[in-house]
Parts: C-alpha cells; sequence; structure tokens
C-alpha cells in the first residue's frame, strides 16, 4: 500500500545532504545582550560595573572554544551559564527599573526610558538564546540530524508533509537561530507565540516570563508617556 502523501514526516525519512547550523548568530546576540546591560546606568545595575562584563566574558570565552576543539559538554555546560547570567542581570535590571523609572526627574527619566528600550531588546536576546539552547537536545544535537521532526516547538515545516518539504526545497529543513529569535520578537511584542505554538511545559513558562518582563517594560513606558502629555 503507498503511503500518504500526509503521513508525517520521520527521521529516517531525511537525507544526509545538510549542513550543521552556524553558531555566530547565537554569538553575536549574546555579545549584543551583554553589551546593552554594560551600557546600562548604574542605577539599573547590581555591583560595580565591572563585574557583570568580567563574569559574563569568563563564561563566554570558554563555551566558544570548547566548542571550537569538540567540547559539547562543556560547551553545553557553559552556554546555559552565559544565559543564566544574562537572565539574572535582565531581571535585576528590569526590576531596578519598575523602581526607579515612577519618580524620576524628567531628565532622569528620558535616560532610564532609553535603558527601557535597551532591555526590552535584551529580553528578545536572551529568551532567543534560551530557546535556542533548549530545544529538541540543543544546537548540537539538532545537528547531529537532517531535518527536523520532533521538538519542543511546533514550527510549521514540521506539520508539512515530505512531499511538500521537497516541492518548497524544505526536505533537510532545521530550525536555527534566526527561528528562535523570531519566536523571541514575536512572544514580547505579541505576549503569545504566532506561527510556532510550544509544546513542552518548560517552553511555555520561559515564554510566560518573557512575556510578563516584556509587559512590564512597555507598561512602564507607556505609564511614563501618559505622564508626560
Amino acid at each position: 500500500m503507498a503511503k500518504d502523501s500526509r503521513e508525517p514526516i520521520a527521521p529516517e525519512d531525511f537525507t544526509d545532504d545538510y549542513d550543521p547550523e552556524p553558531r555566530w548568530p547565537a554569538l553575536v546576540a549574546a555579545l549584543a545582550a551583554g553589551g546593552l546591560y554594560t551600557a546600562l546606568p548604574d542605577v539599573l545595575t547590581l555591583g560595580p560595573r565591572w563585574l557583570f562584563p568580567s563574569v559574563f566574558l569568563a563564561l563566554l570565552i570558554p563555551a566558544v572554544i570548547s566548542h571550537h576543539v569538540g567540547r559539547h559538554h562543556l560547551n553545553t555546560i557553559f552556554g546555559f551559564a552565559v544565559d543564566g547570567v544574562l537572565t539574572a542581570g535582565l531581571i535585576i535590571s528590569v526590576t531596578l527599573l519598575v523602581g526607579a523609572l515612577p519618580g524620576a526627574s524628567a531628565e532622569k527619566a528620558r535616560q532610564l526610558l532609553r535603558s527601557a528600550a535597551a532591555l526590552w531588546i535584551t529580553n528578545i536576546l536572551v529568551f532567543a538564546l534560551w530557546y535556542w539552547r533548549l530545544d529538541a537536545g540543543g544546537p548540537h544535537q539538532r545537528g547531529k540530524r537532517a531535518g527536523h521532526c520532533d521538538g519542543a516547538i511546533l514550527f510549521p515545516q514540521m506539520t508539512m508533509n515530505k512531499k511538500a518539504l521537497k516541492e518548497t526545497g524544505e526536505q533537510n529543513w532545521s530550525p536555527n537561530f534566526i527561528d528562535y529569535l523570531f519566536l523571541a520578537f514575536n512572544t514580547s511584542t505579541a505576549f503569545s507565540p504566532t506561527d510556532a505554538p510550544v509544546l513542552a511545559r518548560w517552553a511555555k513558562v520561559l515564554m510566560m516570563i518573557q512575556s510578563l518582563l516584556s509587559l512590564l517594560i512597555i507598561a512602564l513606558l507607556a505609564a511614563r508617556a501618559i505622564n508626560t502629555l
């Protein structure tokens, strides 16, 4: 009996003609998030100015090196540590922003509003890194497979049958950092998934945290803008 063209794709249905996903977009995103945090005013940071960039670089550099030398387990550990430091810095800064912005003077408020916009962008980058790091075993595990048919996030390509994937040239499609960045951007703007529903509980928890942080930042920006009218 012939296979139904609507039959879900399976790992054995893919070929070996594929390239592992690039890591440099995630590295750029991590550096951008770290740079945005470092540029925040003192009132939105915790501890001395040198503390965060020192810890961040002390974790990021070994993460990059361990990937290039093939120590994937160490790369995963350092990668999680980098994401954890960025997340902690983000939550601390948003908490400090909530306390600092309402009673700030006009001049200081303008500085804090610019910082709030930077934190909103940081929120997108940080959670994109989490989704990229956690989904389907992480980038190293995804890189071992040609194609992507299972994960915590249901991308549209995962619902397409083999014939449709081949017709669109996506038979070996697998998500990379840009796909997770798109998901994180939608979550921060719509406060919900758009084209890619989340299936796993950990992804739902992360998405709720990201939406809450984004909502706090946008609510503060809107409240301050109304007060200036």
